[in-house]
C-alpha cells in the first residue's frame, strides 16, 4: 500500500525545506488513496453513516525533503479490531530510496451520532476490507 508525492513549492519554509507538518497530511494523502483504491473513499463511508476520527498522530523527521522531491508513502495497518485502526507510515525520497520521516497515526469509528461503532458488527462488508488490508502485508 503505497502513495507517491511529489513537493509542491507551498509545502516548503523559507530554508527551502518541506515543513514538518506537511508530512501529517501526506499520511492523509495516502490513507485516503489507498482506502480510495480499495473501494471505501472516506466519502463512500461517511455515506454508509462512518465518520473515522483521528486520534493520534505520530511523525519522526529522519531527513530533510525539499521542493521538486518525490517522495513514496508507504503504509500498513499496525493495528484494527474493527473499533479501532492503527496505521504506520514510512516516507522515502524516490530518486534515493533514503528515508525522510516515519509515523503512525491511529483512528477510531463512530456513527453519524459520534457514538462507537463496531465495524464488524454493524459494517461487515467495511471490516472484511480492513481485515484483507491487515493480511496483504
Amino acid at each position: 500500500m503505497e502513495y507517491t508525492h511529489k513537493v509542491q513549492y507551498y509545502e516548503t519554509d523559507q530554508m527551502g525545506i518541506v515543513h514538518h507538518s506537511n508530512y501529517i497530511r501526506w499520511f492523509e494523502e495516502a490513507r485516503s488513496d489507498v482506502l480510495e483504491k480499495a473501494g471505501m473513499g472516506y466519502d463512500v463511508m461517511e455515506a454508509e453513516g462512518v465518520i473515522s476520527p483521528v486520534l493520534e498522530a505520530h511523525a519522526v523527521y529522519r531527513s530533510m525533503t525539499r521542493y521538486g522531491e518525490r517522495v513514496k508513502i508507504r503504509m500498513r495497518i499496525k493495528a484494527y479490531n474493527g473499533i479501532k485502526l492503527s496505521i504506520a507510515y514510512e516516507v522515502t525520497d524516490v530518486a534515493t530510496g533514503e528515508l525522510r520521516c516515519t509515523g503512525e497515526t491511529a483512528h477510531c469509528f463512530l456513527d453519524r451520532d459520534g457514538k462507537p461503532l463496531s465495524l464488524k458488527r454493524k459494517k461487515p462488508e467495511m471490516h472484511k476490507i480492513f481485515e484483507q488490508m491487515m493480511e496483504a502485508l
